[in-house]
């Protein structure tokens, strides 16, 4: 009987339980528990994309079980700030494996590559003018780089957490993977809980800094576009783009060919691929690795919570960029431009459109602004990845 007791007391003082209730900062991984299952919870029941928010948490989950070791940071971020391939092959397991397409900038630009698949550039094309926009509401990047800076941040830093603004997902963790490997977990779920949060978040901005006169402008319908155009845009973005700024060349790259792959019509099967069984497989691979990275040791400090905090003004300043250049081409246009589509300027494709749409339709119910919004809505993916690709090229080696 004593025994069988003492194999039993060993059996516990060997188990994560142990490990929560009597090591030294155990509690935290209890905290980090919680927070991983208050994800899983906001992905499941109010759908706050859940695409990646729910691997991201089980990730976290998975991370966060004492004495699990699913995955080995140290082989990732080390002195030399490259690879340990040798530990990797001694001690890496799965999750350490998948991380490497996250290390090495494999998964966001096949995302992008779905993206592209599913992305109409109509609008865009139609309205060359709503490019102004998207730029306008990279404001918040470069705001959050800067509040960043001032609380003490290294460039590098900054500008991973100022990307946020961007609301791209796949454009924020290839940032950070690249400048800031170790605030990975932290930007990674801010930038999706906040994506999920623009209908939160934008319409406040949008009352704001409007005019209910602005608010009931009702847009006239944009120019037919030819296919032509639509087969030409990719190519011609993708080649202006990549000559100014290689380092966004991969993820412009990516996002042209596969709408390019789209609009050309002669790759169907190829097409419905990438923006099918492809993207969800590596949207699976790309949460549950990230998720991984957010242990107790590097989530819970206080640069997480700044982090955090910062990512809304990111957030805010994009949204009130997008909006008051809108105040302006309305005024220059004499009131053909509703300021509201500004908003949509941050890229969270389609969400900031029908954020525009749905605020619009509140002071006139004949006012349909989803697909005029839809032009600064893709425009602004093309500005974030456009954004990434500056701020790589200024913080890398810093």
């Amino acid at each position: 009987m004593g025994a069988i007791i003492t194999n039993l007391s060993q059996i516990f003082a060997n188990s994560g339980y142990a490990q929560i209730l009597f090591a030294e900062g155990g509690y935290r991984y209890a905290i980090m528990l919680v927070i991983a299952c208050v994800l899983i919870y906001l992905a499941i029941v109010h759908q706050f994309e859940p695409l990646l928010l729910l691997p991201i948490g089980f990730g976290m989950l998975m991370a966060n079980l004492p004495l699990d070791g699913i995955i080995h940071m140290e082989i990732f971020i080390n002195e030399t700030q490259h690879i340990n391939w040798e530990l990797l092959g001694t001690s890496g397991g799965l999750a350490d494996y998948l991380y490497l397409g996250v290390k090495l900038g494999i998964y966001p630009p096949l995302i992008f590559l779905g993206i592209g698949t599913m992305t109409d550039f109509e609008p865009l094309i139609a309205r060359p003018s709503s490019l102004l926009l998207g730029a306008a509401a990279q404001l918040g990047i470069y705001v959050a780089y800067t509040g960043a800076r001032l609380l003490g941040f290294t460039p590098p830093e900054a500008a991973s957490i100022g990307i946020i603004g961007g609301a791209d997902g796949p454009t924020a963790i290839l940032t950070t993977s690249i400048l800031a490997p170790a605030l990975l977990g932290s930007i990674a779920v801010a930038a999706y809980c906040y994506m999920a949060l623009v209908p939160v978040i934008q319409p406040p901005i949008m009352r704001l800094l409007t005019t209910e006169k602005e608010r009931q402008i009702i847009m006239e319908a944009p120019r037919k576009v030819s296919h032509t155009e639509k087969v030409l845009f990719p190519i011609v973005v993708t080649i202006l783009v990549s000559l100014l700024l290689p380092d966004a060349a991969i993820l412009v790259g990516c996002l042209m060919m596969g709408n390019l792959m789209k609009e050309c019509g002669v790759v169907e099967r190829i097409t419905k691929t990438a923006g099918n069984e492809l993207m969800n497989i590596i949207t699976i691979f790309l949460g549950f690795s990230v998720g991984c990275t957010t242990n107790a040791e590097t989530f819970l400090n206080m640069r997480t919570v700044m982090v955090i905090f910062l990512g809304v003004f990111a957030f805010a300043f994009g949204t009130a960029g997008g909006v008051l250049l809108g105040k302006v081409m309305c005024l220059v246009t004499h009131g053909k431009i509703n300021p509201l589509i500004g908003s949509a300027g941050v890229s969270a494709v389609p969400m900031a459109a029908r954020v525009s749409q749905k605020v619009g339709q509140e002071y006139n119910p004949r006012n349909y602004l989803l697909m005029h919004a839809m032009g600064p809505n893709v425009a602004g993916v093309i500005g974030s990845a456009v954004a990434a690709g500056i701020l790589i090229n200024m913080c890398r080696g810093m």
